[in-house]
């Protein structure tokens, strides 16, 4: 998409814009809890919950953000990490849906251009078996052009068809004697947690006071309104004050709503979804490839990152705990099975380097499967003015969190806009994606997870040469992030940075392991840890890896 040249700066972008690091105290954002009284108080920080406080923030309102675990320790982390319009929602006749996220999707590339990307996606054509044969592809294509003319279009590529030569060039190892052709489209991907991750930052550098690990236990109530919120944080219980509160704890959502209401009725059905990681050198190919898997109406994609490939995704009912999910060896198998059939790769069980398992918060009863069920959001106020927000799907959550603002203000009897169309996240103002990957290197590495604040962790390599090593040998990831990580993005313990800061656990969990001693090290260092918690905190974090691959690893009954 072109844009025309702009006459002057931006004042969103001036204001994005930092010339030093954000430095966030964790002893300093409990106090500011504990003293202030807010306009908002948004409990759940996943990716709808930090753009809610993002956009109130930037309206002028006084804000706080609290979570239970840590930012996108839930859902927000265990997404197909896709910033998309859905071609499955015109499938199913959601038209407006697929409108909406091609526009945000579209926001997000100018507003985190660091940290979301175009992607190549293609669908093979096959004789037979495939995900459709020659003869429904061309209804397909079809589909694929209301595709680009429902926004498509501005990313900057349209669909194509490919020739069999072109399909293998991209994907290698597919099974070429059934193959006809294919097709190809463009949508986007992103690393979900950092994404999260750098929108509660950005909220924080508009003056919102966002906490991790700060449990809400309770709500305060006041004639009949919800007024604030109970919070457990590092032993202290505080007594969050707030004109109105946001209940964004996605697939928890209901707990929160039956305090408030106890006669509240569930209307969240979580829905599990499940992918699997496996090396580049085993499933080479470029972008996302999608694939049919045997005897089963969905269709499973496999997308390269870096050096590893992610295969999935499933959509079942889930009706255990939510607080523990995990792939199982059924699920990881049937993964499997799909890009065996497709590719001739022979992956087996051994090839497997890391698993995400995590719950879509669908609004909705039990009727019909998981799979048809909308991903529209819904907006709700209770009668004792809780706000709470489900539903909705990641590349939506800069609109979800606009709506669910709006509807504060109607709670506070305020008025104000909405600034954050054209709001850059911290490190995307002025990065180029393509100058910078162009340049390989470490400032490639940094700059794609950093964007323009990059520099910051480079100064550190300046202060501290020994900062420059990895954290363990074959890591692309320097001790440098890790230090970055306690002072800049409030990580607090080892699973924190190895599971959301660097996603070592997602694409090198056996190597993620050998790291946590040192991550444990370096974070004792910065955050004044004691020889004990250290220790605790490096055998947690290897008992969690040892029991998902337990799990994933255990026979099929």
């Amino acid at each position: 998409m072109i844009r025309l040249p702009e006459r002057k700066a931006r004042s969103e972008t001036r204001s994005a814009i930092r010339r030093t690091p954000l430095r966030l105290d964790r002893g300093a954002q409990l106090d500011r809890l504990a003293s202030g009284r807010f306009d908002v108080l948004v409990v759940g920080g996943g990716v709808t919950g930090c753009y809610t406080a993002l956009d109130a923030v930037t309206r002028g309102l006084s804000v706080a953000l609290v979570e239970r675990d840590d930012f996108a320790s839930g859902t927000s982390s265990k997404s197909s990490k896709m910033v998309h319009g859905g071609l499955r929602y015109i499938e199913q006749g959601n038209l407006p849906l697929v409108r909406r996220s091609l526009l945000e999707r579209q926001r997000f590339r100018r507003n985190a251009p660091h940290l979301v990307q175009r992607l190549p996606f293609v669908f093979p054509v096959l004789s037979q078996d495939g995900v459709f044969d020659a003869r429904i592809a061309k209804a397909f294509e079809g589909l694929l052009w209301t595709y680009d003319l429902a926004g498509g279009w501005r990313i900057g590529r349209l669909h194509r068809r490919l020739t069999v030569p072109e399909v293998l060039a991209r994907a290698p190892r597919l099974r070429a004697e059934r193959l006809k052709g294919g097709l190809l489209y463009y949508d986007s991907r992103t690393d979900d947690a950092r994404l999260t991750l750098t929108i509660a930052r950005t909220a924080a550098h508009f003056g919102a006071t966002v906490v991790n690990g700060a449990a809400c236990r309770g709500l305060v109530v006041e004639g009949g309104r919800v007024r604030g919120a109970t919070v457990e944080a590092d032993g202290r219980e505080i007594e969050v004050r707030a004109g109105v509160v946001i209940n964004a704890t996605g697939v928890w959502s209901d707990t929160l709503d039956a305090l408030s209401d106890p006669g509240h009725r569930p209307r969240i059905r979580p829905a599990k979804g499940v992918h699997v990681v496996v090396p580049w050198t085993r499933l080479p190919i470029d972008g996302t490839v999608t694939v049919p898997v045997p005897g089963r109406a969905r269709r499973a994609t496999c997308t390269r990152w870096g050096d590893v490939v992610v295969v999935g995704t499933t959509d079942t009912d889930y009706d255990g705990p939510l607080d523990e999910v995990l792939c199982t060896r059924e699920e990881m198998q049937y993964l499997l099975d799909g890009a065996n059939t497709a590719f001739d790769a022979d992956l087996t069980p051994r090839d497997v380097v890391g698993s995400i398992a995590g719950l879509r918060p669908l609004v909705g009863d039990k009727e019909g499967a998981t799979l048809d069920m909308s991903r529209d959001h819904r907006v709700s106020t209770d009668a004792h003015g809780l706000v709470t927000v489900t539903g909705g799907k990641l590349t939506t959550s800069r609109h979800m969190g606009e709506l669910v603002v709006d509807e504060a203000l109607k709670v506070l009897g305020r008025r104000a806009r909405c600034r954050t169309v054209a709001l850059p996240l911290l490190g995307g103002a002025g990065y180029d994606a393509e100058a910078t990957s162009a340049t390989g290197g470490l400032g490639a590495h940094l700059g794609q997870r950093y964007g323009t604040e990059a520099r910051f962790v480079a100064d550190l390599l300046a202060e501290d040469p020994s900062l420059a090593e990895p954290i363990a040998e074959g890591s692309p990831h320097l001790r440098a992030e890790v230090v970055y990580a306690a002072r800049c993005e409030l990580a607090r313990t080892v699973d924190d940075v190895l599971s959301r800061r660097t996603r070592m656990r997602v694409f090198a969990r056996d190597l993620s392991v050998a790291a946590a001693p040192e991550v444990g090290r370096l974070l004792q260092k910065e955050l004044g840890l004691t020889d004990e918690e250290v220790a605790r905190q490096v055998e947690d974090y290897v008992a969690g890896v040892e029991r998902e691959k337990t799990v994933l690893m255990e026979a099929v009954s």
